[in-house]
């Protein structure tokens, strides 16, 4: 386990927690290399022998220590803005290695791309492939394209993040694939190389990522029937992990789903996971400001707020909430709603928990791994967060605080 107690301290790794509080400050992520490289070993265990890519999904963490190690690794990267691609080449990751998805890239981005020599474009839309296909001729290049086929799958998972039926903004519509794959082999300036696709976040179970996976193979043995064949098969991402108590299968048996349904084809399969790889890794550490009983509901008021980590008042979603010390035997515990100081009643971390916490103390907020840091915002003027990443004994700053000098440094007073 990457975060355990130790002497009655909540650890990453075998560094405590309130070490990395006092050192580092709160709010403060800290992320556990030990288990990400753990969860990658998954993927590639269960891929052994096969012709396989894992392209980690930028968006999930896109810390550059983060998506140093995964390229270290052997990983290839999944981008959908030129922002994670600058990321990418940043942290030394390999363009030839990476998709760019996203129903919106800017010629600008799509530019970028291309000069940089990346891996592949995933096409959402007719428009988008007809753009590439004038870019490409007017660079001279030739341009790696797949489409995302949207299989019309339904992940049965939060409406926000189920991107696999027909009334999603995402990827081209099954039914126009074999008629848009064709008038991309009638365009010199693109390299048809894949097919692929995404049906969603959070699946715990692979039987709708099966599905998937069937109906893009299906439709790669009928363009093959008429003359286009196709190098990868991507079956995208999406795979849960466990945050309250939920029971998401192993990787291994959505990795083994997808390569039965590509049966003995020869095809490189490619997988696109984000929060699997890093959602447990990571804890949002925060320390109370303030016990406020009440006379219906008692609070503790932390320094970490929802531009931190917005996942609750978003989705709803549950975070475990962890005293970083342990509680001592017969301590007077109560039921309170962790909240933070931003202006809004939707400013919430966990509603409902059972703790026992007095000012000062530190907890930690679990499974903040995933869209944590990433999706976080200088709402009401607060700086971001610091950033650590814990290897062994080891806690390494890989982001410093924002300053608030920094929040306002672009910005002018007329005259």
């Amino acid at each position: 386990m990457s975060f355990t107690y130790r002497n009655g301290a909540l650890c990453a790794e075998q560094v405590p927690l309130d070490e990395i509080a006092q050192r580092f400050g709160t709010p403060c992520y800290v992320y556990s290399c030990g288990a990400i490289e753990s969860a990658y070993g998954e993927f590639t265990q269960a891929l052994a022998g096969r012709d396989a890519l894992l392209c980690y999904s930028v968006k999930a963490n896109s810390n550059l220590a983060v998506l140093a190690l995964l390229a270290r690794l052997g990983a290839g990267f999944d981008i959908v803005s030129g922002g994670e691609l600058a990321r990418v080449l940043a942290a030394g990751g390999d363009a030839g290695k990476t998709l760019f998805s996203g129903v919106g890239k800017t010629e600008a981005e799509i530019e970028f791309a291309l000069a940089r020599g990346i891996g592949c474009i995933n096409v959402e839309s007719e428009a988008e492939l007809e753009r590439i296909a004038r870019i490409a001729r007017r660079l001279a290049r030739r341009a790696p394209v797949a489409l995302r086929v949207n299989p019309n799958i339904d992940a049965r998972t939060h409406p926000y993040i189920s991107t696999g039926l027909r009334e999603t903004k995402f990827g081209v519509a099954h039914a126009d694939a074999e008629r848009l794959y064709r008038r991309a082999a009638s365009l010199p300036e693109l390299e048809l190389v894949g097919i692929g696709c995404h049906i969603g976040s959070l699946l715990n179970e692979a039987a709708p990522y099966v599905a998937a996976a069937q109906r893009l193979v299906e439709l790669v043995d009928r363009l093959a029937s008429a003359g286009v064949r196709l190098r990868h098969i991507d079956v995208g991402g999406g795979i849960g992990i466990r945050y309250k108590d939920e029971a998401p299968q192993p990787i291994a048996a959505f990795v083994r789903g997808a390569l039965g349904a590509l049966g003995a084809r020869k095809h490189r399969v490619i997988f696109d996971p984000g929060r699997s790889l890093v959602g447990n890794a990571g804890v949002l550490l925060t320390r109370v400001e303030y016990v406020k009983p009440g006379a219906t509901r008692n609070f503790l008021v932390v320094d970490a707020a929802m531009n931190d980590l917005i996942r609750p008042p978003l989705y709803g979603a549950w975070h475990e909430v962890l005293a970083v010390r342990e509680m001592e035997a017969g301590a007077p515990a109560a039921v309170y709603d962790v909240v933070g100081p931003v202006c809004e009643s939707g400013d919430f971390l966990a509603k409902d928990r059972r703790l026992a916490a007095r000012e000062a103390d530190l907890l930690a907020i679990l499974s903040a791994g995933a869209y944590g840091m990433v999706m976080s915002s200088n709402y009401n003027s607060r700086p971001r967060a610091a950033e650590v990443l814990v290897a062994g004994a080891e806690a390494h700053l890989v982001r410093r605080r924002e300053s608030v000098e920094e929040l306002f440094a672009a910005e002018r007073i007329p005259g």
